[in-house]
């Protein structure tokens, strides 16, 4: 038996949200700032506000993910569905690098479906 005294370090605070998304007006085009990790927990946050976006009916929806540490399966279905209903009406695009974001967007064949680029500057500039 061990004769260190058990220690208890209190109660546990509840992990914060781990995302954030500003949203940033450029002209006829809205760009959302995401910063954090998507997952299972954050998706639906990310998806509301995508959503809160497109009822703003801009030109040009830019999604910039440069600032994600994580992006799961589940957050990846919600930009597939936020991409499926802007088509026709909103031009719908992504800005993700490195091996947290494009890398899994890549080898799930996202990348194929949806425009993704490099740098937002990039993103607002196509057409």
């Amino acid at each position: 038996m061990s004769s260190e005294p058990f220690q208890d370090t209190g109660p546990k605070q509840p992990a914060p949200s781990g995302l954030s998304v500003l949203v940033e007006p450029h002209g006829e085009a809205v760009v959302l700032n995401v910063a954090g990790e998507i997952d299972l927990a954050t998706a639906p946050q990310l998806g509301e506000s995508i959503n809160a976006a497109m009822e703003q009916k801009p030109g040009t929806l830019v999604v910039d993910l440069s600032k994600v540490d994580f992006l799961a399966s589940a957050g990846m279905a919600v930009l597939i569905g936020c991409h499926q209903q802007a088509q026709g009406n909103i031009r719908f695009r992504i800005v993700a690098t490195g091996s947290a974001t494009f890398r899994p967007m890549e080898l799930t064949g996202m990348t194929e479906e949806i425009s993704i680029y490099h740098t937002r500057d990039e993103a607002l500039a196509a057409d």
